[in-house]
């Protein structure tokens, strides 16, 4: 499954989704991960809800977006695609939070994840 990460070193989780400059796309199962492409976004002068759904838009083919923190129309429009937010509050290494999310699967993820994982 894809997995996206909002970060402005490709190391951390450490950028919030609505001021974000890049996005860091990870092909993500139980047992590998690889770094899959990289999301640039450019802020254009529009409304704070077109950025919004450009960056979702942007990120159609993830089920995951990890951020330090997303707003609540983010997570609407997130939701509304399929696409699971997660925000980490802090900064946190993009290689600790595929440890995670692995660990997840390997053990009892849920069936949404579970189902993600089958049809990548």
């Amino acid at each position: 499954m894809e997995v996206a990460f909002s970060t402005s070193t490709g190391i951390l989780i450490d950028q919030d989704f609505h001021a974000t400059t890049r996005f860091s796309v990870w092909y993500i199962g139980a047992d590998e991960a690889c770094y899959a492409y990289s999301v640039p976004v450019k802020e254009l002068e529009r409304s704070r809800d077109d950025r919004i759904s450009a960056k979702v838009k942007a990120l159609r083919d993830c089920t995951i977006v990890c951020a330090k923190t997303i707003s609540g129309p983010a997570i609407a429009k997130l939701a509304a695609s399929k696409i699971h937010p997660i925000k980490t509050g802090d900064p946190v290494s993009v290689e600790e939070m595929i440890s995670r999310l692995q660990d997840v699967l390997r053990r009892n993820p849920a069936p949404w994840l579970r189902k993600a994982e089958a049809d990548s």
